[in-house]
């Protein structure tokens, strides 16, 4: 079956957002300095959203290859998430954003996936911008998980492999209730995908930009997604 092609903007955006230690370096700080001003970063660009058309915002906060960093980092960036999400949810309850978590809860400590449960279910009737968090999250870990689900599945007799097909597996992902990403953006000048919803962002076209995630404002957001319009996407058919 075809693919439908989308609306002239993008419905659906999601952002690797990199650089924050590297600006606050420049700057002579920690790197957790450059992470509290890119959380900062956020809600601009989620605000930003309903007025250009972007109903879906996705973002990748943590990796599971983030565990790598020092040990002080880490920390800091759980606290971090711990304290933006006791911040932010009154006002996302009240700016109409509906926050959705991906990803693989189990090594998280408990009172911040209390905290994203809370946040869920807190703004689950919003309905203007869906946001969705990527923590401790990578795209082949997503993929491993969804098809040991689906083995499970096969093996409860729920279903035989002749019922496996690609929109079979996608009812696995983590980001099943979403449509896939119709552009994603990566900051801090780096180009390359870094694991991220691999397989949802098979037909997402990408903008790689230089600018660092804090620096990164409403007005290059809004650019990027202007441009996104004049781009054309045939999703692997042969122009007429």
């Amino acid at each position: 079956m075809a693919k439908d092609l989308p609306p002239s903007g993008p419905r659906h955006v999601a952002v690797i957002m990199d650089g924050n230690g590297r600006w606050a370096q420049q700057r002579g700080k920690p790197r957790l300095f450059g992470h509290h001003a890119g959380a900062k970063r956020v809600r601009e660009i989620v605000e930003a959203c309903p007025e250009i058309g972007v109903k879906y915002l996705t973002i990748f906060a943590f990796s599971t290859e983030n565990w790598k960093r020092t040990q002080t980092e880490v920390a800091g960036l759980m606290s971090l998430f711990r304290r933006y999400i006791q911040r932010e949810a009154q006002d996302m309850l009240r700016r109409g954003v509906r926050v959705r978590f991906i990803g693989d809860r189990i090594k998280l400590d408990h009172k911040l996936v209390r905290l994203m449960d809370d946040l869920e279910l807190l703004t689950a009737e919003n309905d203007r911008v869906h946001l969705t968090i990527a923590i401790n999250y990578g795209g082949r870990d997503e993929v491993t998980r969804a098809t040991k689900r689906l083995a499970y599945d096969i093996e409860q007799g729920k279903l035989t492999h002749k019922d496996v097909d690609a929109e079979t597996i996608g009812k696995y992902l983590d980001t099943h209730v979403l449509p896939d990403p119709d552009l994603v953006i990566r900051t801090s000048g780096e180009a390359r995908i870094s694991n991220f919803l691999l397989w949802q962002s098979a037909y997402a076209e990408y903008e790689f930009i230089d600018t660092l995630w804090p620096d990164f404002s409403d007005t290059e957001f809004k650019k990027i997604v202007g441009q996104y319009a004049g781009r054309d996407r045939r999703f692997g058919a042969v122009k007429a």
